[in-house]
């Protein structure tokens, strides 16, 4: 018998099946739309931590004042982007400053490129009659380039000489103010007037809720001192040395702060490829429990099929016999019964694929921005990997479900399939 004529016998079988394959079928729909959906939204989890992430530049460090590293910030919820130096916000009971010394000492180290102290603090910032306190960052224009890798929406970046000039993050211009904030605007930021040169293009980080200034600008507002810095950042030459340069820094910042006890540590060094770790493995596990959750219902689906099919082979029992009678091989037999079963899985599949990729994109809506911190959980990614493997994975399972009955319909004796009633 031709695979051609098989596969035609078997969509008959499938077209005129009772109420319970169809039943069945919605088994296998339940099961694939789940896994598309955990996995899809697992994937958009995990490249919205990536591009978050990205946007911090993995060959950045940043050290903090505090020697106890907070991983999860306010509410216990992780902070991408947060903190002062853009990945952990660190804090002791006992902090001390950090300092133009610790610039030095980190400008020392041999995978270090460039070094910029940052100033930080809440200010309150007036424009066109509304003042709102907002985060202000003092930088150093002839650096801010190089570790900033957030683009311009418009303007220009700081550049060495500005004094009362500032960069905008995106949410501040757009949806701080009514009117929003425009270039060569000025607003009033303390008791001093500053002009806007630029503004950011949306992030997701940190920056989006930021103004930028000169460190010297920012030293006059806050009213502290020329050597303090509320965190330092570091650009590495090499990012593959990232370990053993946040070692040698650690050292060397110890033995420049006469810190002999690792307990007493008065700072934290933090990196973006750390967090990533963390958290990526954090999602890996929540991700695999729930698919191990939906891979019941797959189970379900699968012995639903082989119930199916092996109620399905005794109501064609004398139908066997009688192909058999006329020539059809075992082979034949066996054959239309797995294409059968296949196609079960294959229609549940499609109908899965699509509603998971339904409820996945429902999910992303009613869950919106959520999740940990700034990483939501609303993002969703559906890759051609992930739907071809779920079709192709439907089919299996029906032919595996399929598989003994269709091989007990093969081993029927003409003779007692025709008698059998």
């Amino acid at each position: 018998m031709k695979i051609k004529k098989a596969f035609q016998l078997s969509l008959n079988m499938l077209i005129h099946s009772k109420l319970r394959s169809y039943l069945t079928i919605v088994g296998i729909i339940i099961g694939i739309a789940a896994v598309v959906s955990i996995i899809a939204v697992s994937q958009g989890a995990q490249k919205s931590l990536q591009d978050k992430l990205g946007n911090l530049g993995a060959d950045i460090l940043t050290v903090s004042p505090g020697g106890e590293s907070k991983a999860f910030g306010a509410g216990g919820s992780f902070r991408i982007g947060g903190g002062e130096g853009g990945v952990a916000t660190a804090s002791s009971t006992a902090q001390k400053n950090l300092t133009s010394k610790d610039i030095t000492v980190i400008a020392g180290i041999s995978n270090v490129k460039y070094v910029m102290g940052t100033i930080s603090a809440r200010e309150t910032v007036n424009y066109l009659g509304k003042s709102t306190t907002l985060n202000i960052k003092g930088v150093d224009p002839s650096l801010w380039t190089d570790f900033t890798s957030t683009a311009l929406q418009s303007g220009r970046y700081l550049t060495q000489g500005d004094t009362n000039s500032v960069v905008v993050g995106n949410r501040i211009a757009t949806s701080v103010f009514t009117n929003g904030l425009q270039i060569s605007r000025l607003i009033t930021i303390g008791n001093q007037t500053f002009k806007i040169v630029g503004i950011l293009q949306s992030s997701g980080g940190s920056d989006d809720s930021s103004i930028f200034m000169p460190i010297s600008s920012a030293r006059n507002i806050f009213d502290v001192g020329g050597i303090d810095f509320s965190s330092i950042s570091v650009k590495l030459s090499n990012v593959d040395l990232t370990n053993d340069t946040i070692n040698e820094m650690t050292n060397d910042l110890m033995l420049s702060r006469q810190i002999l006890n690792a307990n007493s540590v008065d700072f934290s060094v933090s990196s973006p490829l750390a967090a990533q770790a963390t958290i990526t493995s954090s999602l890996n596990s929540i991700s695999l429990f729930l698919a191990a959750i939906a891979a019941i219902s797959l189970l379900v689906g699968a012995v639903g099929i082989a119930n199916t099919m092996f109620t399905s082979v005794l109501e064609k029992t004398k139908e066997i016999g009688i192909m058999k009678s006329i020539g059809a091989q075992n082979k034949d037999i066996l054959i239309i019964f797995l294409f059968n079963s296949g196609l079960l899985g294959l229609v549940g599949g499609i109908g899965g694929i699509i509603l998971g990729v339904f409820g996945a994109s429902l999910i992303g809506g009613l869950v919106g921005g959520s999740g940990i911190g700034r990483l939501s959980f609303g993002s969703t990614y559906f890759s051609p990997t992930l739907i071809i493997g779920s079709f192709l994975l439907s089919i299996v399972i029906g032919m595996i479900a399929g598989a003994i009955p269709a091989y007990r319909a093969s081993k029927l004796r003409p003779v007692d399939a025709l008698r059998y009633e």
